[in-house]
């Protein structure tokens, strides 16, 4: 079993920066690969960010990857995500995915590629 926890949400300006961390214990070991996901209130979940094990290999959503930078803290057991010039539109609770299987690149933005979750963490971009 992975269990995860996100962190590092909360009310930002637009325009402004956040840091989201997301601890992972369990069997830490077998995790592969890793995902940030984000989901707006009547919206669908959608795909940020994953890294592979070994952080060699990332993915984005075309439309954020000059503003998010996924990172894998290996002595910290830890994914963050990195968030920069924040618009109202990145508001959504933003939540943390591991899986224990090594995906490959086109399977990275499949949400049903990943076995489990944190339980999120809200960004709200407002003025």
């Amino acid at each position: 079993q992975v269990h995860l926890v996100e962190s590092g949400g909360g009310l930002v300006q637009p325009g402004g920066s956040l840091r989201l961390s997301c601890k992972v214990s369990g069997n830490i070991l077998s995790v592969d690969t890793m995902g940030w996901y984000r989901q707006s209130p009547g919206k669908d979940r959608e795909f940020v960010a994953a890294i592979k094990r070994g952080s060699h290999m990332t993915s984005y959503k075309n439309s954020l990857k000059d503003r998010f930078t996924i990172s894998r803290d290996n002595a910290a057991n830890a994914l963050n995500l990195q968030m920069m010039r924040l618009t109202p539109d990145d508001t959504a609770v933003y939540y943390c995915a591991a899986t224990t299987r090594g995906l490959i690149t086109s399977s990275l933005a499949d949400d049903e590629q990943y076995d489990y979750w944190g339980q999120g963490t809200q960004v709200t971009v407002s003025a």
